[in-house]
Order: C-alpha cells, then sequence, then structure tokens
C-alpha cells in the first residue's frame, strides 16, 4: 500500500525548529502502517488476555487453594486497576509523552504477566493483575487516540476498522485458545502468550513512534492528586459494587451500602473539582462532554458495552443452563456471530474510507435497528430452540454490532482536535467499560429476581386438581412402572420432573425477559443518534501530528 508522507509540524514559534523533529515526523509518516500493527498487539493482547483468563479460572482456583469467590479477584482485581486509570490515559500521555507511556504500559503489561504466570498464592497473582491491569488502560484508548492523530482523516475509516476488528478477534478466539491452552499445559501459559506478542508490539512501538515536538517543562500538566483521589476512590468504589453487588444481595450488604455512598460522594466532589476554575490541570478534562456530538456518542458506546457485555454474559449461562450446550458448542454458537463482526467491520472501514465514503450516521442507524432484532430474536428462544436457531440470532447480533463499532468511532472521534482525541480515548473506553458493568449487574439482578417472579407464578398452576398436571403425571408414572419402579418411587420422580421442567420454563422466560431489556434500552438511547454529525474530513489531509 503506499504511504504518503506527511507534512512537517508546524512547531510552536517559541521553540526553534530542529531537523530531529522533522526527521521524527517523517518517520512516523512514513511507518505508520507498522505502527498500527504494533499498536493492534498491543490491543489484542489485552483483550485476548482477558477471555482466556476467565476460561482458566477454576483450574487457577484448584491449584492456588482458593474458592469460586476468591479466585474471581483475579478477574476484579484487573477491571478495577484498569477502570481507574482509563480515564487518567490522556494527563499521563500528555504529562510523560505518548510514546514514552505506551512503551512503559506494554512493558508494564508483559512484565505482569510473566509474573502471574510464576505466581504461587492467590494474594501474588491478584498484585500482578492489578498492575497488569493498569499497563492495559493504555493499551485501548492511548492506542486509539494516537491512531486518531498519525493517520490522516482520509485513513480513519480503514485504520479504526482493522484495530477494531483485533479488539472483535480476540475475545472470540479467547475461550477456545484458552480452553486448548489449560487441557494441554497449565494455566500460566494463558499468561505466557502475551510475552511474544507484547515484544513484537514494544519493538514496533518503539522503533517508530514519536511525539510531536514537546512543549517546555513549565507548561506541563501538573498532577492533579486529588482529583486522581477523588478518581481512585469514586471508580474503584462503584466498579466494586457493580462486580459484587449481586453476589452479596446489594444493599442487604453493609459494606455494599458504604461503597456506594463513596462512590457517590466522590464521583460528585470528582466532577466539581474537575471544573473548577480552581484546578489549572484538571486530570479528566470533563468539558470536553460540552460538545454534544461527543456526549450524544458516548451515551451510544455506554447502551453499546451494555448489549455488548450484557449478551456475552447471558447467552453462555442460557446455553448450558436451559438449552443444555455444552461449553464447546457455546463457543461455536458465538463463532459466526464474532466472525461476521469482524467482516461488517472491514466492510465499514471500506465504505467510510476514499473518496465515496458513506455518511457514518447511516451505518450507525442500520446498526441500531439490527442488534435490537437480534435481542428479540434471542428473546424467543425456548428450552426446544436448535442450534441453528440460536446461531442465526447470534450471526445477526454480530452484524449489527459490526455496523456500529467503526463508525461510532469514527464520529466520536471526528467532533474531537488537538489534546481532545487522547482525552476522548479514555473517556470512550471507561464508557464503554463502564456500560458493560453496568449491564453484567443489572441482568444478573434481573435474571435471578424474573426466575423467582415467574417460578412464583407458574407454581400456581401445579396443584392436585389440575387436569393437565394429572395427565403429565400419570404418563410419567406409567412409564416408570413400565420399567420396574415401584409405585412411591414413580411418583416422586414425577413430581422431580414436572419441578424442574418449572424451573426451566421460568429461567427461560427470564431469560427472555432480559433480552427484551437490552432491546428496550437500545431504543431509548437511539434518539441520540440525532445528535451526531458526520465528521468534517479532507480527502488527503495530513494527520493531526503534522498540524
Amino acid at each position: 500500500m503506499a504511504v504518503a508522507t506527511a507534512k512537517p509540524n508546524q512547531v510552536d514559534p517559541r521553540l526553534p525548529a530542529t531537523a530531529s523533529a522533522n526527521t521524527a515526523i517523517d518517520t512516523v509518516a512514513r511507518y505508520r502502517w507498522l505502527i498500527l500493527a504494533g499498536l493492534w498487539a498491543a490491543a489484542v493482547m489485552e483483550v485476548l488476555d482477558t477471555t482466556i483468563i476467565n476460561v482458566a479460572l477454576p483450574q487457577m482456583a484448584g491449584n492456588l487453594g482458593a474458592t469460586t469467590t476468591e479466585i474471581a479477584w483475579v478477574s476484579t482485581g484487573y477491571i478495577l486497576a484498569n477502570v481507574v486509570i482509563l480515564p487518567m490515559t490522556a494527563f499521563l500521555a500528555e504529562r510523560f509523552g505518548r510514546k514514552n507511556y505506551l512503551m512503559f504500559s506494554i512493558l508494564l503489561f508483559v512484565v505482569a504477566s510473566f509474573f502471574c504466570g510464576l505466581s504461587k498464592s492467590l494474594g501474588e497473582i491478584i498484585l500482578w493483575r492489578i498492575l497488569q491491569g493498569a499497563g492495559g488502560a493504555a493499551l485501548l484508548s492511548t492506542a486509539q487516540g494516537t491512531l486518531r492523530q498519525i493517520f490522516p482523516a482520509s485513513e480513519q475509516g480503514i485504520v479504526q476498522a482493522i484495530f477494531l476488528l483485533g479488539i472483535i478477534i480476540a475475545p472470540t478466539l479467547g475461550p477456545t485458545l484458552g480452553g486448548w491452552i489449560t487441557d494441554n499445559y497449565t494455566w500460566a501459559w494463558c499468561f505466557y502468550v502475551n510475552i511474544p506478542i507484547g515484544i513484537l508490539s514494544l519493538f514496533l512501538v518503539g522503533s517508530f513512534l514519536s511525539d510531536p515536538p514537546r512543549k517546555p517543562d513549565a507548561v506541563l500538566p501538573k498532577a492533579d492528586w486529588l482529583g486522581i483521589s477523588l478518581l481512585a476512590a469514586g471508580l474503584g468504589s462503584l466498579q466494586y459494587v457493580l462486580e459484587e453487588g449481586n453476589k452479596d444481595e446489594w444493599f442487604e450488604s453493609a459494606l455494599i451500602v458504604r461503597l456506594t455512598v463513596i462512590s457517590v460522594v466522590t464521583l460528585a466532589a470528582l466532577i466539581w473539582w474537575q471544573l473548577s476554575p480552581r484546578n489549572p490541570s484538571p486530570v479528566v478534562n470533563l468539558r470536553v462532554l460540552k460538545n454534544k456530538q461527543f456526549a450524544a456518542s458516548l451515551l451510544m458506546f455506554m447502551a453499546l458495552g451494555f448489549g455488548l457485555y450484557g449478551g456475552i454474559y447471558l447467552f453462555p449461562l442460557f446455553a448450558q443452563t436451559v438449552i443444555h450446550f455444552t461449553p464447546t458448542q457455546t463457543g461455536l454458537a458465538l463463532l459466526p456471530g464474532g466472525v461476521a463482526t469482524g467482516v461488517v467491520v472491514m466492510i465499514c472501514g471500506a465504505l467510510l474510507n476514499g473518496k465515496a465514503k458513506v455518511d457514518p450516521r447511516v451505518l450507525i442507524g442500520i446498526g441500531a435497528i439490527i442488534f435490537p432484532v437480534s435481542m428479540w430474536m434471542l428473546s424467543h428462544l425456548t428450552t426446544q430452540t436448535g442450534e441453528a436457531d440460536v446461531r442465526l440470532a447470534l450471526l445477526v447480533r454480530g452484524i449489527g454490532l459490526g455496523f456500529l463499532f467503526t463508525p461510532l468511532n469514527l464520529v466520536a472521534f471526528g467532533s474531537l482536535k488537538g489534546p481532545e482525541i487522547q482525552q476522548g480515548a479514555g473517556l470512550i473506553n471507561l464508557t464503554r467499560q463502564m456500560g458493560g458493568s453496568f449491564g453484567i449487574a443489572v441482568l444478573g439482578t434481573y435474571v435471578t429476581n424474573m426466575t423467582h417472579f415467574h417460578r412464583g407464578h407458574l407454581s400456581e398452576y401445579v396443584y392436585a386438581g389440575n387436569p393437565a398436571l394429572l395427565e403429565r403425571q400419570q404418563e410419567h408414572m406409567q412409564l416408570l412402572l413400565a420399567h420396574g419402579y415401584s409405585f412411591a418411587q414413580a411418583q416422586g420422580i414425577s413430581l422431580g420432573l414436572i419441578s424442574r421442567t418449572v424451573a426451566e420454563q421460568a429461567m427461560t422466560m427470564a431469560y427472555n425477559n432480559s433480552f427484551t431489556l437490552i432491546m428496550l434500552t437500545f431504543f431509548a438511547v437511539s434518539p441520540a443518534i440525532l445528535l451526531l454529525r458526520a465528521p468534517k474530513a479532507a480527502a488527503g489531509g495530513p494527520p493531526a501530528d503534522a498540524h
């Protein structure tokens, strides 16, 4: 592919122009596709690691002598650190330099992965997972913002599509790869696979990426320690509540109540402090939310996270508890949808690229129709559903997601300029992550509550004088008596079968309600599409770094 050389940076007139600065800019322009490969590898490593580890948790618990609740902190610790650091990535990239921060994050992720694999105790692996999560925050947000800055506007459609393709493929392959590694080796190798990917990424980023000319040290942002403290306390508490609330019966737990109060108070204080004129260097630039288009995009990303992660959480549970799929069947059912998403993402990237590009809002609108249709299809699954019906619904879901990912990213970033790009990237990824955490928490509780509700309602029809019940019980008993069971045994087994049928029907109805809730949530935020505007892009303008 031919690569155009970007125009030199227009350096701050207060700083002397240097040949080395222009050489660095030319290097980035010439080798930006190799930089894309390095950042793509880092993003795949981060996303792949999460899904691989989920499969290995049972074996990990046995080897480390941990309970199911305790081993869950291997995932929770990672997510807590990741969520806290995400909104700070723009500040860290500006304070220490984009290249330095990315290289440090990749190195931290690789080193933490190595020591996770060597861990011999639960506390040790949780510590390294927290550090790994802190490093992983930049591998999506800072990387995505960097791509926006080093590629011209005319190439953003295909670039964002390629980057997002890796993020989509990784969770699709993760469970299969994790299962194979766990079955044939040990769970430690689920961490060790990150090392060669990370080294490759580190080499490409270190060799070809450079920063635009730095501002004088006097104007670099100072550390907003109060903002950082409020951010860590607020988001950390909120994420813990969302992760653990359902297990602890929500507000029946004193700890959940305390952490909820802490999160509300500290996040309110954080918003006030970040917007205060007395804060010269806010750690999170919330003023970017004055941009109505960007704010509307964040609302769509929140809904996308709710539907994406919520659906991925619900379907395996439904498949394995209601229609009795094996883990392998569940993974294979998800695979065509993941492939479809990847294909549509690349098609959208091509449509958004070049001279005859399509308005991204049209593609977002198509996705906003197709995705809810897939949730409607999933909400009509029954205990008798076969694999073909399931795969069709998930295929439609994958197509809908494909139409949303690339154009929504393009529209969101298209409304940002300069430093806002890195700030926006952190908020986009945080919003999607929090939407997913909120979705899992809400849907997990909703399934439990609706199962109890439907079971109670269905149980009203299970009484001695019900003709349909008596007929079904007699059919069961006659079959059991014909196979040599005593009358008492046949009666007990038949009642047990009826009770299990009621429980399965109640669960099916609860999952149907939950998929409907995702559909309605997506419809509720869809009017935000009307606030979106197509980004203004020149056919061959230089990348942001060249301005």
